[in-house]
Order: structure tokens, then sequence, then C-alpha cells
């Protein structure tokens, strides 16, 4: 990919959209927006920065309009109540004008300065990079969590998914539409980011503890962020009820075969095996016919969520072409 991407790229929209979703985050702001501000008075490009208040009651929307009163790169997109995280960052993603769009919280644990290392990797003709977690300042058993959870999620996920990868990154303009394009409601953005294919490398950090403030991630909220993430993007808990089936049904057949030898032989079998052995058979032709169900409803689930299923790269290419000739006009 050639090193004038950034200008080739320009159509004489911003060139560079940071999207940072953000709920009660008064005590953060001033020091967020200082530490954008020097990174992109830096970049030597046009930047847009896109706010998205997800519903704070704090003063958050106050100082984001005072930002904005003096700054007119900064939006402010402001949504009617707390809808979440992954909310927000659609409707961001959705507001975002640049032909490369970097995602970062607004509690200053994606360190703003990473911002000029994840653009240089884009110019040189990545789509996608993503940060890449070495160490994280937080308790232990927050540490361990996360830890788990992006290993199962990575083993059991249909879709290949990098570990240790949250959503600050910095997507192509193409990549973003792609993900706007898929009607699912339920989104869990770094999955769809996977899904969307192209070329994705890592870049590592070290991520910051936060600020100032108190986690608006709860234990209640990042488990509902984990079962979306593996109900989204897996089909092992539905087929493990099938593998379940068939092991109770192979142990009874088992143990059925081991019963009539028994008997042939002259030996006597309490009736209490037999029915026990009857009872794992019935319960595994239960789970079997619940596993077959599923199976369809994963399927009614896929069709449901309408993700295409395939990406054609040249198409993409020919579609932003096509979408900045119009826009010229």
């Amino acid at each position: 990919m050639p090193k004038d991407r950034m200008e080739r790229d320009n159509p004489g929209g911003p060139l560079l959209s940071m999207v940072i979703p953000v709920y009660e985050e008064q005590d953060n702001l001033p020091e967020l927006y200082r530490r954008l501000c020097v990174v992109t008075n830096e970049l030597l490009c046009d930047v847009e920065f896109v706010f998205i208040n997800d519903g704070s009651r704090d003063r958050t929307p106050e100082i984001l309009e005072e930002f904005a009163r003096t700054d007119p790169r900064l939006r402010l997109v402001s949504l009617s109540r707390n809808f979440g995280h992954q909310a927000a960052v659609t409707a961001g993603l959705e507001a975002a004008h640049g032909q490369a769009i970097v995602v970062l919280d607004g509690d200053l644990q994606d360190p703003p300065e990473v911002i000029p290392q994840l653009l240089e990797r884009w110019r040189e003709g990545f789509d996608v990079v993503y940060a890449v977690r070495t160490k994280r300042k937080e308790n232990i058993f927050k540490r361990a969590g996360y830890f788990l959870f992006y290993r199962v999620l990575k083993l059991i996920s249909d879709t290949p998914m990098p570990l240790d990868t949250g959503d600050f990154c910095l997507m192509d303009r193409r990549v973003v539409d792609v993900m706007n394009a898929m009607p699912e409601r339920a989104r869990f953005v770094r999955g769809l980011r996977a899904y969307a294919g192209f070329r994705q490398i890592g870049l590592t950090y070290e991520r910051d503890a936060r600020y100032a403030g108190v986690p608006k991630y709860t234990f209640r909220r990042l488990v509902a962020l984990a079962l979306e993430g593996v109900v989204n993007f897996s089909t092992v808990p539905l087929r493990a009820v099938g593998w379940l089936a068939m092991v109770l049904l192979m142990l009874a057949v088992l143990a059925a075969t081991v019963e009539v030898g028994l008997v042939m032989a002259g030996v006597s079998v309490a009736a209490v095996w037999l029915i026990t052995t009857l009872l794992v058979f019935l319960g595994g032709l239960q789970i079997g016919a619940i596993a077959v169900v599923g199976e369809y409803v994963a399927k009614i689930f896929a069709e449901v969520k309408q993700r295409p299923t395939y990406i054609l790269e040249e198409e993409a290419v020919a579609s932003r072409v096509a979408s900045r000739l119009t826009s010229s006009v």
C-alpha cells in the first residue's frame, strides 16, 4: 500500500474520526480532551471528535457542549437514555465521517498517545489495527476474568477472535461501512469487526488504570457482555447439548448391554440398575430432541441477524469509490 494513503483517501472530509462513548465521565473529560488535542495537533491531518453521551446524568453533556462551542472539530451525539457501551459505539460509528475511524473509551484506560501508531499501521495498508492489551492495571479478579473470557471465546467462537483485544482500534472506512450495514441489534462490536475480515493486525499497548471516577462496567454488565459475545458468535453451547445426549445414550446402551449379558449368564441384576439405565436412556432421548430443536433455532438466529454470507473486498472498494463520487457531485 503506498504511503500516500492519507491523501488519496481524503476527498475533502475529515480524515480521522475519534469515536468516544462516554457515560458520566465528567471527571475524565477535561484531561481526555487535553490529551486528544495534544496528540491530534501533531498528526497534521483533519480530525473530528465524535463524543457519544450515553444518557449521562452528571455534567458530562454540559462539559462536551462547552468544548464544542470553541472547537468545531467536536460533534456531540446524545442518546435519550443509557443504552449501553456497545450501542453507544454503534451510534458513533454510524455518525463518523472519517476515512479512518478510531474507537476508544472515555476513561483514559485507552491512552490517546497510541493513536499515531494505529494510524501509521493503517497508512501501511492495514484496514483494521486492533490494540492488544499486554498488561491491565486492575484487580486480580478482573484480570483473571478477562483472561479466561478471551481464551474461552477464541476457543468456541465460529469467527476467529484475537486474544486480549477490546473495542480500542482503528478501522478503515470500508470496514465501518460493512459493520454499519449489518442490521442485527444485539451488537458485539469487536466480534463484528473480526467477522468483517479485511487486512487486520494487532498493536500491543499497556492498558492504563482509570484516570478518575468509578468503572461503569459492573460485574453484571461484564457478564452480560461476555454472554453477548458467546451467544452471537458461537454455536458450541447449543451443540454441547447434542454431545451430552450422545454420551448419555452411549452410556445407556453400554449399561443395557452389560445388564443383558449378566442376565444371560444367570446373574441377577438389581431392579434399581435397570430403572437407572432406562432413565438415562430416556433422558438422552429428551436431550437429543432438544439438541435437534436447538440446531434449527441456531439456523433461525443466523437468518434473523442477516449477516452477509461473504464480503467481497473488491466490491467494498467499488462501493466506497462510488459513494465518494456521489458526495463530490
